[in-house]
């Protein structure tokens, strides 16, 4: 397959990039695939309601049939495509859309089954990007769309990140600018009672229930069980990985940078190159002889917004440098560190050391 790659820059021609969209919501009308930037990370959407087109997404990504798609909408219309919305749902929606806000609700049956992954319910979003909103606008119908990656990699950032793992894969990129939040959006189950975060993202737990006090939130809700489904994305399989294992260090932060040391030391010993994830301002604790310690910042560990928008392209940087292992810093589980902590846990697959 051969993919068209574009770019909308700030200083394009209005009259290309009406041209542009145009061409990219003709890609979906037409039952193509199409990977294009959100605010979150960049997404690779489908017509949402058109079965064929959704399993492009599946093939595209490698991604296990029963994992299900996120749909995404240019505006709070919902009626048609979700039963019986919640009241507190609907304020969450006013409060928080457009942004990085899914919430699952009851499907109805215009929904189909290749799209919800065999489920009864979806998740609904409405991205705040201004491309993404045009595409979905002008197609006049959902966009089914998970992260623009192949399966089980760290989520896109960047247009040149989506042309590395889907060039030849999807029917067209469009490159717009960087990611602004850096990680996929905040899920929230109001099929159930107390409703559940299922995956923390953008939107923090304390922002929820600003709205919704009954919002309930624990690692374990974020994880399928062997044997069933997953609700949501990222609740099941692999998910964020680079090529490289990564160990977690959690703990006092004196005794976690001792430990990464004496880990880098090691590994170092035995002729493996090895990755060092921390806060930018970590860097002079992790300075070794011999060049095979690697060290990427993260920011400011006082900035999680900083961490989370820089979280995946770190991940990728080290595939990049040819790491054989990535030791990495802990995140603090509070407000938005909660997700970043999430997806490096993932990450990890959840090999995390306490000192």
């Amino acid at each position: 397959m051969e993919t068209i790659k574009v770019r909308i820059t700030e200083d394009i021609e209005p009259a290309v990039k009406e041209q542009l969209l145009e061409a990219a919501a003709d890609v979906l009308r037409r039952g193509g695939t199409v990977a294009f930037p959100t605010e979150t990370v960049y997404g690779l959407g489908a017509d949402a309601l058109d079965s064929e087109a959704v399993e492009g997404i599946f093939r595209a990504k490698g991604r296990p049939q029963d994992n299900p798609l996120i749909i995404h909408v240019s505006d709070r219309n919902l009626e048609e495509y979700a039963d019986k919305i919640p009241l507190k749902a609907r304020e969450l929606m006013d409060r928080y859309w457009p942004g990085p806000l899914t919430v699952i609700l009851r499907k109805k049956d215009i929904i189909p089954e290749r799209t919800s992954a065999g489920l009864d319910t979806i998740g609904i979003r409405m991205p705040d990007e201004p491309l993404a909103l045009e595409i979905i606008r002008r197609l006049g119908r959902p966009v089914a769309a998970p992260s623009a990656n192949i399966s089980g990699r760290p989520s896109p950032t960047t247009y040149e990140r989506c042309v590395e793992d889907l060039d030849g894969k999807v029917d067209m990129i469009i490159g717009g600018g960087r990611s602004t939040v850096g990680l996929e959006s905040t899920i929230v189950d109001y099929t159930v009672v107390p409703p559940r975060v299922l995956r923390p993202g953008g939107i923090t737990l304390e922002m929820l229930n600003e709205v919704d006090p009954s919002i309930e939130y624990m690692e374990s809700f974020t994880r399928a069980g062997s044997d069933e489904g997953p609700k949501a994305p990222g609740m099941k399989y692999r998910h964020y990985s680079p090529k490289a294992p990564i160990i977690i260090i959690k703990g006092e932060k004196n005794k976690v940078v001792e430990k990464i040391r004496t880990l880098v030391q090691n590994y170092m010993r035995d002729g493996k190159k090895v990755g060092i994830l921390a806060p930018s301002q970590r860097a002079a604790e992790y300075v070794f002889d011999g060049g095979n310690a690697i060290f990427i910042g993260m920011g400011s560990e006082d900035r999680p917004h900083e961490n989370a928008r820089l979280l995946f392209e770190a991940l990728r940087s080290f595939d990049d440098l040819s790491c054989d292992i990535i030791l990495s810093e802990a995140v603090k589980e509070e407000g938005l560190g909660a997700a970043v902590m999430n997806r490096l846990s993932k990450a990890a697959g959840f090999n995390i050391i306490e000192v």
